[in-house]
């Protein structure tokens, strides 16, 4: 018997990994622009703020393998609620992108963003200095 797929997704809730597995990229964009149309957030571009959610929901389902996770639960730890930390973690990806689309970055890869999540904190956020050490 084939397990039922995700319909709603609700970033204040830990992800079920397995069930989030089972769906498909566009499937996963679908289902978080569901829940910011149904939670009535306005957003500039709900595709992009989607696709966002799902690279850094797909970082944190990969565990240890990356620091996402851990940086997630530190945010959390400090004060901000699941939601909030998801977009503070989108925003450092967000820029990460934004200067390898532009091509100033030498040497593109993980090692800066991580870094930069590290620097992150609650305060920092809820300050605006995101990415200041």
């Amino acid at each position: 018997m084939r397990p039922n797929k995700m319909k709603n997704y609700d970033p204040m809730l830990e992800l079920d990994s397995k069930q989030w597995d089972l769906l498909n990229e566009d499937e996963r964009v679908g289902v978080v622009i569901k829940f910011h149309q149904e939670a009535g957030i306005e957003l500039p571009d709900e595709n992009i703020h989607a696709l966002l959610h799902v690279i850094v929901e797909n970082q944190i389902v990969l565990g240890d393998e990356t620091p996402v996770e851990a940086v997630l639960q530190r945010l959390i730890d400090e004060s901000l609620d699941r939601h909030d930390a998801v977009h503070a973690i989108a925003y450092i990806l967000a820029d990460h992108m934004f200067e390898l689309l532009r091509g100033e970055d030498a040497a593109p890869g993980n090692d800066e963003y991580y870094a930069d999540l590290e620097k992150l904190t609650a305060a920092k956020w809820q300050r605006g200095d995101y990415t200041e050490g």
